[in-house]
């Protein structure tokens, strides 16, 4: 039996959310509101990742002074520099960036300034690609990133551009070893708060001990439901859930494999079926898992890799 990642790793899961704002950028609430807000919810870390632009003061918001035993938060911030292909400002993610991440220069692109913060340590997540309306030759421009933003609670609510799959499951079939984050980048200006987020596996709640399982993929992304075993035996994918309408897996093509019902907690899926309706599609070199609750809320995990 194939223990997949993060479902056989030590420690436990810890709730966070990795992009959100705060009035030292254009959020509504001052940090400390903001991260109140979180631990009340029930999260347990969270970055506040604000525009890292010079309209702000190139910010990245010095939260150590809320961290405790019981929660704590990353420092990071969301990058910017023109222009993507259909000439918006890039969005990237940044997580562990060092205080003094020094501000970009005029012509710094996006690619390059996503490789700055990479080479300082960084978890680099390409940021709502629906909203910013990325092409594939910007998911390809981005070559140090860590993970594709798959669901962005702000862009869903405001104007239902909040799905990032149709870039990552691109660049996966390319190659390319990402993986899958939620978020909320919440402003709390609107009903923007605590509708995504990432489980991470982690032996404790340290900062450095999160920023390295991200960057491991030990972590799943989640609207609610939760995964709470993972494993492939042959080519079956055993799996159990919280309670669930919906469990399927899906690979490069349009061949899929589910589990359909009411409140289902536990499935055994046989991996042939994603090939058996058409010979001619061949396998699929990488996998994901998503369950579909009877809310209609979704969980997600990272590809797995064949």
């Amino acid at each position: 039996m194939a223990d997949i990642a993060p479902f056989s790793g030590k420690g436990r899961f810890w709730r966070g959310n990795i992009h959100t704002h705060s009035n030292l950028s254009d959020g509504a609430l001052e940090p400390g509101q903001v991260i109140d807000a979180y631990t009340r919810a029930g999260y347990d870390f969270i970055q506040l990742s604000e525009h890292f632009i010079g309209h702000y003061n190139w910010p990245v918001a010095d939260t150590r002074k809320f961290r405790s035993n019981k929660f704590t938060t990353l420092l990071g911030a969301e990058l910017h520099a023109p222009a993507t292909a259909v000439g918006e400002l890039w969005h990237i993610v940044a997580a562990g960036l060092p205080l003094d991440f020094a501000a970009c220069a005029p012509d710094e692109t996006g690619p390059q300034v996503a490789k700055r913060a990479a080479d300082a340590g960084a978890f680099i997540g390409i940021a709502h690609p629906a909203w910013s309306q990325l092409t594939i030759e910007d998911g390809r421009a981005i070559e140090c990133a860590h993970a594709v933003e798959i669901y962005n609670h702000g862009c869903f609510v405001e104007c239902d551009r909040g799905d990032g799959f149709y870039l990552l499951d691109q660049l996966l079939t390319e190659g390319k070893r990402l993986t899958a984050f939620a978020t909320d980048d919440a402003h709390f200006k609107s009903d923007d708060a605590f509708g995504g987020w990432v489980h991470v596996k982690s032996e404790s709640l340290e900062p450095e001990a999160l920023l390295a399982a991200l960057k491991a993929g030990q972590y799943y992304s989640s609207q609610g439901p939760q995964i709470h075993e993972l494993s492939i035996t042959g080519n079956e994918l055993h799996i159990v859930t919280s309670p669930v309408n919906a469990i399927s897996v899906m690979g490069h093509n349009s061949r899929t494999v589910q589990r359909m019902g009411r409140n289902i907690t536990q499935a055994v899926l046989n991996l042939d079926d994603l090939k058996r309706s058409w010979s001619v599609v061949p396998d699929s070199p990488w996998l994901r898992v998503a369950i579909i609750d009877q809310a209609g809320k979704r969980a997600w995990t990272n590809p797995i890799w064949r």
